[in-house]
């Protein structure tokens, strides 16, 4: 199950449980939105409660990734999963977008509405 909301400078996906493809799906609808009307997303993913993902949502990750490689400015994850942490990284392969992982909302929040984009986010 995922939550969706569309902040000032980003849109805030918080997943609970299992990530599916149903859910991806739906993320897809309003990044698109989100793309259409401001030219590029900038993109807050709380994983924290994320229990597991279907290898059907994973390879669509990957496509839509591709298919949309400079539709991203900066990524936000947060994050305690190593596997995850390790995702982020091989997700960097994928897209030009600015990925940073954070223990907090707080400081992935000031991360992406900062304008300074070399500015680096608070260790993990």
């Amino acid at each position: 199950m995922i939550t969706i909301t569309h902040e000032q400078n980003f849109v805030h996906v918080a997943v609970l449980g299992e990530f599916t493809l149903g859910d991806f799906r739906e993320f897809e609808e309003n990044v698109l939105y989100e793309i259409r009307f401001r030219g590029r997303a900038n993109l807050l993913f709380d994983l924290t409660e994320m229990l597991s993902y279907t290898i059907d949502m994973a390879v669509e990750e990957v496509r839509f990734s591709r298919s949309h490689r400079q539709d991203f400015g900066k990524v936000a994850i947060l994050t305690n999963d190593q596997w995850v942490t390790w995702s982020a990284w091989l997700a960097q392969l994928f897209t030009d977008a600015q990925i940073e992982l954070f223990p907090d909302l707080e400081s992935a929040k000031l991360w992406l509405v900062d304008s300074d984009t070399d500015r680096a986010p608070v260790s993990t």
